[in-house]
């Protein structure tokens, strides 16, 4: 386990209370970045006092594989109309860059007011694209990780923690 459920919660209400005050008095959009976001969307969205609006995205590029395709593949767009909306693209994780610094750009496209990236996890030491990331939850080393909507193969996103996975012929 890297980070337990208990830290895991107080760093998301402080993330929403970090929002509630730079966005007092607008209405925002909170873009998940299906499906490893959901979990932490969801937390995220049940602090934030503000006006708040959900959409969903189906972006990836790690596919059932451990790393990075570096191939961005849009499964499920968005069926939020950002132009003139401030925008927050809410990710599980950032490593590369490549997935967010492709989506941003396309976002940014559809003229949103405002447009900043929140994500839960953060590896810049993998980073090869550069990528603005406004709010991080938690930076984390260069392991694979599973737990609060993170997952290998689909599998073991129902954990309520952040853990590293760990293969037996690994240890």
């Amino acid at each position: 386990m890297l980070i337990g459920e208990e830290q895991l919660i107080s760093r998301v209400k402080e993330i929403a209370e970090q929002i509630n005050r730079e966005y007092d008095g607008r209405e925002i959009y909170l873009l998940c970045i299906l499906k490893g976001s959901v979990y932490f969307t969801c937390e995220l969205s049940k602090h934030i006092t503000v006006p708040v609006k959900l959409g969903f995205m189906s972006v990836s590029s790690y596919g059932d594989r451990m790393t990075s395709s570096g191939a961005v593949v849009i499964d499920q767009d968005t069926d939020l109309h950002v132009k003139g909306k401030h925008v927050i693209v809410v990710e599980d994780i950032i490593d590369t860059g490549r997935t967010l610094c492709f989506l941003l750009r396309m976002l940014a496209k559809r003229e949103p007011a405002s447009l900043k990236l929140c994500t839960l996890l953060d590896k810049p030491s993998r980073r090869v694209s550069d990528v603005q990331v406004d709010y991080v939850g938690f930076e984390v080393p260069d392991t694979f990780v599973v737990g609060f909507g993170l997952d290998y193969a689909q599998k073991y996103r129902n954990l309520p923690y952040i853990g590293e996975l760990v293969f037996k012929e690994e240890q």
